[in-house]
């Protein structure tokens, strides 16, 4: 098996090529031999599709292209090569379970199957969506925690410590990232939840040293919490993501790697980004010693993961990764538009529903591409949850939840380039009472008969 050292002696060691010429010499071209190779083509009329041997196909290609192109290693202008044997193993001997949480509140993330009707893990919260204050944090968590069908929280991204703006790579990131954490657990403890676990610990980190910081037991982090640490478009990391994840597997922490391929960048069209999704899920595995992996594709031009050619990416590489492995493997959905709005609910049905067919569990949710301050709110993950468990116990074959989607996406995709942005969390929620406004009620009302009349029985 290979190991953290075996993975740093190669960053080394490995064959030297400038960023460049990894990106448009050896990334771009492999990923488009591995596509004529397999024949693998983009059905505009399809976006879940049920050919078992197309996932078969895109499995085997995303394996053959990761072990032609490895990972690039920033820091050191090398490649992180691979052997096909090493890969296999790395893939038999992957993680095919993990216990989050403590006490009442721990669950166990398992695979999935395709149509099957175990119910999705539900990670849910703000996409690391940013706020605006630690009282908007405080409030959102704890609404989160509340959410029936919550089996782990991603939380906001602090963007200010008592008013001081955070600036990356400097103590007040530590000093956020700490905060973070503590404003977290009190949240829980208000819930009545405190086992509940923090699965992107933490959105405020974006810098190894601010994890590291937070890993103090002050702060109440616990190895039962997951960690997400990102890798860079496309298949690159660097000594800041090596670092945070060497210090996590000494503390016996899950890692989750984070993949986010671009649509219209390196990987080309659709048929790229989902060769490039399986390979970065073996990259997670060898060069991250990933536990669980979070996918999310997203467009280069809207920044969304809701477009007709993501979603049949996201179904199609999901579809490939069930069938072909037991890895632990999770589909975050970023929206384009925001926070109440019947456009939001649409995106975010169509994505969830996608990915619970197509055998992945889910992260939701992302709303208005989770860049703008205080534009979210627990209603939108409180919907995609019931979503989610509404598609698996109904044990939605792929032809009908193509149907169901493609007449989602017809609702919102022309609103894609310009998106409603919605309201603030403080506009649309009373942050007291947790409770929504009426006007969210209504349109949240209005799209669950919607789906109900689709067949979904929320």
């Amino acid at each position: 098996m290979v190991n953290s050292l075996e993975v740093m002696k190669r960053a080394i060691t490995g064959p030297l090529c400038s960023e460049r010429d990894y990106d448009l010499r050896i990334f771009s071209q492999k990923i488009r031999e591995a596509i004529k190779e397999y024949d693998i083509k983009y059905d505009q009329e399809t976006i879940i599709p049920s050919d078992d041997s197309l996932a078969d196909d895109v499995f085997n290609a995303g394996l053959d292209f990761y072990c032609n192109v490895g990972t690039y290693c920033r820091d050191t202008e090398r490649i992180i090569k691979f052997e096909e044997n090493e890969a296999k193993e790395g893939l038999r001997f992957a993680p095919q379970k993990a216990v989050f949480g403590e006490g009442l509140d721990a669950g166990v993330l398992a695979p999935r199957e395709l149509e099957g009707k175990i119910p999705p893990w539900c990670f849910l919260g703000a996409g690391g969506a940013p706020v605006s204050s630690e009282e908007i944090f405080l409030s959102l968590v704890e609404a989160y925690a509340l959410i029936p069908e919550i089996n782990a929280v991603t939380t906001p991204a602090l963007t200010s410590v008592s008013g001081v703006e955070i600036r990356p790579n400097s103590p007040l990131e530590i000093l956020g990232t700490t905060r973070n954490a503590i404003l977290a657990r009190e949240a829980f403890r208000r819930a009545g939840r405190p086992g509940l676990p923090i699965m992107n610990a933490l959105a405020t980190a974006t810098s190894a040293p601010a994890l590291i910081a937070a890993l103090h037991p002050n702060y109440d982090l616990r190895p039962s919490d997951g960690y997400l640490v990102a890798s860079y478009p496309e298949l690159k990391v660097d000594f800041s993501s090596l670092n945070k994840a060497c210090v996590l597997q000494s503390h016996g922490a899950r890692i989750g790697g984070e993949y986010s391929p671009i649509l219209g960048g390196y990987p080309g069209g659709p048929e790229g980004v989902l060769v490039a999704q399986v390979a970065y899920n073996i990259h997670g595995v060898l060069v991250l010693q990933a536990t669980w992996h979070l996918n999310l594709p997203f467009h280069y031009k809207f920044g969304c993961t809701t477009m007709p050619e993501i979603l049949w990416a996201v179904s199609t590489y999901g579809q490939a990764i069930t069938r072909n492995t037991r890895l632990l493997s999770l589909s975050l959905a970023y929206s384009a538009s925001g926070p109440c709005t019947e456009t939001c609910l649409y995106e975010l049905a169509a994505a969830v529903v996608t990915a619970v067919a197509s055998g992945l569990s889910i992260e939701a949710a992302g709303v208005a591409k989770a860049v703008h301050k205080d534009y979210l709110s627990p209603l939108e993950p409180k919907f995609a949850a019931e979503v989610a468990h509404a598609t698996a116990a109904a044990g939605l074959k792929r032809e009908d939840a193509n149907e169901i989607v493609k007449t989602l996406t017809s609702k919102y995709v022309s609103a894609i380039p310009n998106p409603p942005l919605g309201k603030k969390y403080q506009e649309c929620f009373d942050m007291k009472t947790g409770k929504p406004s009426r006007e969210c009620l209504n349109i949240y009302n209005k799209v669950k008969k919607e789906l109900e009349d689709l067949g979904l029985q929320l």
